[in-house]
């Protein structure tokens, strides 16, 4: 380069074969970013060659320059009009020109970072034999293939655009593209599995010294692998956004609002397919890493579940660390191990049927059903964001008392649980209002015996009532406002059907009370 060339004649330079540099094996790109890679990992070779005061002396240099930004510098499409153009468009036009142009911008920085991300990481390690193809291609994937994907999307905005920059319609050229993004199912729902296979890599020095040497380099942005790995989900979420702006400062008569709409409604459909198989992959992730103590606790819910609804890190009240799924159907407890250097999960007691699952919401210090927490966890502290979760049926005998990070976390995990145990709630309670004979006014005037015949069905729907009552109460109610709202509904006509047996009987109204 220039540098070098501009440097004194007299300069000690070492020979390549005494070159121990990552670069110097790295096989010539004509990626800019990727030369300034190598270039940048030379200098961190020369630096540490303490014989030359030259290059000494260019080290100093070299680490007074300013980091890198993370962004990369942005340019507004009315930046690059002149003074008369900009003066002929209206404010709103100005507006959907940015956007559309925003897209496009976006697009060309995802295509120049997948093919970064092959170039720069990809390739190396493969040539540096840092990782095996196998795992390489597990970790990237085929994030390859996506490239031509969104290069035809740029191709097409950049037909659309006219010699003054404008773009008249762009809702044709989305609704035609949009539904290709259905490729990227595999890739997002093999996220999980890379993620972690990445972060096992990066126990390795070799992995951990090129990864870090990237990091330092100016092509990275101070970004990390998986963040270049990730940009492609990041930019999925980003497109209803895009559009919608796009749609926003559109005019109310031009012909892309109603095209523009389906475009909407076409990403969303996508999304929501794509969200529905990785949370489908994930949930199988987690299944696959379960190890069971006895048979007793293999549940074929557990195998059956394709929804993951909330999975963390919890202490139950001796202060040990415990890792808890709610499945869509049951709550699994279980502990961390490691098996080969691989994380695995060791089911811990009797998973929980979600429709057997009795929530209470403790209060901070709180020792009802036995326990203290002063002991549990702290000699002084009271116990905070605490909550228990057992079996309906008591003769199990299995009672969980779990305590979460921050008050945020625990009612996250206490209106996750709510949410999982309220369609059987609703299911209990219409079964106990199906079994509620009819009551009628006409009926009984004209029949004087009807109320003695039904004393006894209305005298257990009033105990089941008040059982019913009860166990909302441990529950720390568990149906959400509108359930609630309707709960009460059902204890007003109860009251009702109460006040007319007072009248009907008072034996009656004694064996109620």
């Amino acid at each position: 380069s220039l540098l070098y060339l501009q440097e004194p004649s007299n300069k000690r330079v070492r020979p390549l074969a005494r070159v121990t540099s990552l670069a110097n094996l790295i096989s010539p790109v004509r990626n800019g970013a990727v030369r300034r890679f190598g270039q940048t990992i030379q200098s961190f070779a020369l630096r540490s060659d303490n014989k030359s005061p030259s290059c000494a002396q260019k080290s100093c240099s070299r680490s007074a320059a300013p980091t890198p930004p993370k962004r990369r510098n942005s340019v507004l499409w009315s930046e690059t009009l002149d003074v008369n153009m900009k003066e002929s468009l209206s404010t709103k036009e100005i507006k959907r020109q940015e956007a559309i142009y925003e897209m496009s911008r976006g697009e060309q920085d995802l295509i120049e970072d997948l093919k970064l991300a092959r170039k720069a990481y990809h390739d190396p390690m493969l040539k540096l034999s840092i990782m095996s193809e196998e795992e390489l291609t597990h970790i990237f994937g085929d994030l390859d293939s996506y490239i031509p994907l969104h290069e035809d999307l740029l191709a097409s905005l950049g037909e659309a655009t006219k010699p003054d920059g404008t773009v008249e319609q762009i809702g044709p050229i989305l609704v035609k593209w949009l539904p290709r993004l259905h490729a990227y199912k595999g890739y997002c729902s093999n996220q999980l599995a890379a993620k972690a296979l990445l972060d096992q890599k990066k126990q390795d020095r070799r992995v951990q010294d090129f990864l870090q040497r990237c990091l330092e380099s100016p092509f990275s942005r101070k970004l990390d692998l998986w963040s270049f790995l990730d940009i492609p989900r990041s930019r999925l979420v980003k497109y209803p956004l895009l559009l919608k702006e796009i749609l926003r400062h559109t005019p109310k008569d031009h012909p892309d609002i109603q095209i523009l709409e389906e475009a909407i409604s076409i990403i969303q459909g996508v999304l929501s397919d794509i969200n529905l198989k990785k949370g489908e992959s994930e949930c199988q992730y987690y299944i696959d890493k379960l190890e069971y103590l006895d048979e007793k606790q293999k549940d074929p819910r557990i195998e059956g579940s394709k929804v993951l609804l909330c999975h963390g890190e919890l202490k139950n009240k001796n202060g040990h660390k415990l890792y808890v799924f709610l499945f869509q159907d049951i709550l699994v407890l279980t502990r961390p191990v490691t098996r080969n250097e691989r994380q695995a999960y060791q089911v811990y007691r009797q998973p929980i049927p979600v429709q057997e699952l009795l929530l209470e919401d403790l209060q901070d210090g709180d020792v009802k059903m036995g326990g203290s927490f002063r002991g549990a966890f702290g000699n002084s502290d009271k116990a905070k964001n605490i909550f228990r979760v057992r079996f309906q049926d008591p003769s199990p005998g299995q009672s969980h008392t779990l305590q979460a990070n921050d008050v945020f976390h625990k009612q996250q995990w206490v209106n996750c649980i709510r949410s999982a145990v309220a369609p059987f709630q609703r299911t209990a309670a219409a079964a106990e209002l199906k079994e509620l004979p009819e009551l009628s006014e006409e009926s009984e005037e004209n029949n004087p015996s009807a109320p003695n015949v039904k004393a006894h069905k209305r005298q257990s729907a009033g105990v089941a009532e008040m059982e019913l009552d009860e166990n909302a109460g441990e529950c720390g109610s568990i149906l959400d406002s509108e359930e609630a709202k309707g709960a009460k509904t059902h204890r007003t006509s109860f009251g009702h059907r109460k006040t007319r047996e007072k009248q009907l009987s008072g034996k009656r109204k004694e064996t109620v009370v």
